[in-house]
């Protein structure tokens, strides 16, 4: 309901397909998600996955509205829900196959770290990337941005919140791997994964399996993984800036909750 899935070749292209939402991540969207990986990875047919966003851009993160909705309260409910957000975003490092995010518009948060996950990210030059979660009392549930970009860059980006990293910027950190032209993201990434598609699938299987295992030994294998547990701790607590930007929400909308938010960093 929340994704296609479609083929060319031996490539997949699996895309958010929520364009009314800005394709925001809601639970029943991680789901198909996983669904569709669990049956691309283990196609044969398939060599490479290429995943994009329908609509105005590739996505906005996280369901906002759908936890506005909710309310998740407690410990076990929280973990429930950020077990799902870092399980289903480490999918795509972890996948055998390469993965390739073909970015555009804003590609925020939670959707954020599904990109960085991917192992190849092209954008076009109309994207915008960021980490706004501390602006509303929310922690980061994926912890990749540092292993990208180091720790003076990834604590610039998250520590103020910046949802404004443009494609130059993104670039020069190493937050993607290519920029082109607006409307050329997807096909730019279909001509990598093809291009990938004529190596032989075990050498380039192994090859992105020593790369991996090049970053697990220095840790990238249990870091994230401690940052999940920081993170459950606290939106388990709830901050009050996280309090107040969700009783605005349910009160006055989702629109009012995000112009409080912008408010507060107007200076």
């Amino acid at each position: 309901e929340s994704i296609r899935v479609t083929r060319d070749g031996h490539v997949a292209v699996l895309e958010l397909h929520r364009p009314d939402r800005l394709n925001a991540l809601g639970k029943s969207m991680l789901l198909e998600i996983n669904h569709a990986m669990d049956a691309l990875e283990a196609d044969a047919e398939v060599r490479v996955i290429v995943l994009c966003g329908a609509g105005r851009g590739f996505s906005s993160g996280f369901d906002l509205k759908e936890q506005m909705e909710r309310n998740p309260q407690g410990a076990q409910v929280w973990r429930e829900i950020l077990d799902l957000d870092f399980s289903t975003t480490m999918r795509f490092w972890d996948c055998a196959k390469p993965t390739v995010a073909a970015i555009h518009g804003p590609c925020m948060a939670g959707a954020f770290e599904m990109a960085l996950a991917c192992d190849i990210s092209v954008c076009s030059r109309d994207a915008t990337f960021g980490e706004p979660e501390l602006k509303f009392g929310a922690g980061i549930v994926t912890l990749l941005l540092p292993w990208m970009v180091g720790p003076k860059a990834a604590k610039d980006i998250m520590l103020t919140a910046d949802d404004t990293v443009n494609a130059e910027r993104a670039l020069a950190l190493g937050i993607v791997s290519r920029v082109v032209e607006p409307g050329e993201h997807l096909a730019a990434a279909l001509r990598i994964a093809r291009n990938i598609t004529v190596i032989d699938p075990a050498l380039v299987r192994d090859t992105k399996k020593a790369l991996n295992r090049t970053y697990e030994i220095q840790g990238k294998g249990a870091a994230p993984g401690a940052a999940l547990d920081i993170d459950h701790a606290i939106e388990s607590a709830g901050s009050p800036d996280k309090k107040r930007f969700m009783d605005l929400a349910r009160e006055q909308g989702l629109k009012a909750a995000l112009a409080w938010r912008e408010a507060r960093f107007k200076g």
